[in-house]
């Protein structure tokens, strides 16, 4: 098993297995025998034709007669591979071409081997002008989410969040101590929020303090949510659908006592494992939140809903392939379930701060417009100097809208919707 071997599996579990990418990662028992950088190359061989696929089908479909067979898809996946390798990786022609090659040779594929040799040869040599001209965003962005952003946004917005998409994100950092001296321990840049940003790639459980907890990985966006809480310190503090637990650890630090709810607990115990590591408390619980109720009300509670996570794509690009608008309406219902048990969790006069990683507004401001029209909480605007003083990342009733194009040239952020909300107080 080789990387390239490896990336081909996984395509195969995200495109036709319908798995996440991550999960297909971890799952995949061969990844463990592969050298980090072997493991690394086969994650990136999968995220990028994920990430170009729209590109990439079109560019192959150039050298096509005829488009392959339903039954030949395993083909189209080796075509994409080598394809990305030429036009995207920088790989050297001759080894993209000759490795892609042998992925089919020898096997049951064996006689696609001259097509799929004959088909890079010419992207080699046509390839890389054709994309050029390809209007990448809108070709690798699904049907769907471009008429859902084109309403949401309007069509250059769009397109600008289409194009953040084609990069790999990069790294970001939220600091125990003092951010500054992190960032220059890290060789980061230190963000106007707070956050620390170094470039994709390596392995960052080597880098200085990790070990220590001195830090945790997480993106500048997803770190202000937890932020608009306010003081913390000596409150109860509910965070639910708590993992993969950035903001549990975000109040933990800021002295919070924080009960941390989600029905996986599994995931609660890599929670854990970060807890543990950065030497912080919390109190966690497995248990559907809808269904969950404390023994008494919270001080506030921070509700970060499950969602169809289309504000993270570069990050999870196998989302552009496995979401659909069918999943925005259902998960829409269930958002409404729990922020309705997140009222009754908390008490009269508390925060709660509702957020998701979704640009869709019907898992976002729509959410909360209902909320608020329902007269159970009044809405307290973020301001400016919450945010770094970043004005263009708040909506004008005041709520956090965060976009993958925003601050684009230092390398864009994800995209997140938040609203803080205080619950009525009783007569």
């Amino acid at each position: 098993m080789n990387a390239r071997t490896i990336a081909l599996e996984l395509l195969d579990a995200v495109l036709a297995g319908r798995h996440l990418l991550d999960e297909a990662l971890e799952s995949d028992k061969r990844l463990a025998a592969l050298e980090p950088r072997d493991r690394a190359f086969a994650r990136l061989l999968a995220a990028t034709v994920l990430r170009r696929l729209g590109q990439l089908d079109d560019l192959i479909g150039r050298c096509l007669d005829r488009p392959l067979p339903a039954r030949s898809r395993r083909v189209m996946d080796v075509l994409r591979l080598g394809a990305v390798q030429l036009l995207f990786l920088d790989t050297p022609p001759h080894a993209a071409i000759s490795a892609t090659v042998d992925l089919v040779k020898g096997g049951p594929l064996n006689g696609f081997a001259k097509l799929v040799n004959a088909v890079l040869r010419r992207l080699d040599r046509e390839g890389r002008a054709w994309a050029a001209a390809q209007d990448a965003g809108r070709l690798n962005t699904p049907d769907w989410l471009w008429r859902s952003w084109c309403a949401a946004y309007g069509k250059d917005t769009a397109r600008a969040i289409a194009e953040a998409h084609l990069h790999e994100a990069p790294v970001d950092i939220t600091a125990m101590g003092d951010p500054a001296f992190w960032a220059e321990r890290l060789q980061a840049e230190l963000l106007p929020t707070g956050s620390l940003r170094r470039a994709a790639g390596g392995d960052v459980t080597a880098l200085p303090g990790f070990a220590e907890g001195a830090w945790w990985v997480q993106d500048m966006a997803a770190a202000i949510p937890a932020r608009l809480l306010g003081e913390v310190a000596g409150k109860r503090v509910a965070d639910l659908c708590a993992a993969p637990g950035g903001k549990a650890l975000q109040l933990a630090a800021a002295g919070a006592l924080v009960t941390a709810v989600d029905r996986s607990a599994r995931r609660l115990e890599r929670v854990r494992q970060n807890l543990d590591r950065l030497k912080l408390e919390a109190d966690m619980v497995a248990a559907d939140v809808a269904a969950w109720r404390p023994e008494s009300p919270f001080d506030a509670v921070l509700l970060d809903a499950p969602c169809t996570a289309t504000g993270t794509l570069r990050r999870h690009p196998d989302g552009l392939r496995l979401k659909g608008p069918g999943d925005v309406a259902a998960l829409a219902d269930q958002q409404a379930a729990l922020l309705r048990a997140a009222l009754e969790m908390l008490k009269p006069g508390g925060t709660l701060v509702y957020c998701v990683c979704s640009l869709e507004p019907e898992e976002g401001v729509a959410q909360v417009e209902r909320l608020l029209a329902a007269g159970a909480v009044e809405r307290l605007p973020v301001r400016p100097e919450e945010v770094g003083g970043l004005a263009e990342l708040l909506t004008p009733a005041g709520d956090l809208r965060t976009l993958p194009c925003h601050m684009a040239e230092l390398g864009g952020m994800d995209g997140f919707y938040a609203a803080r909300l205080v619950r009525a107080a009783t007569a």
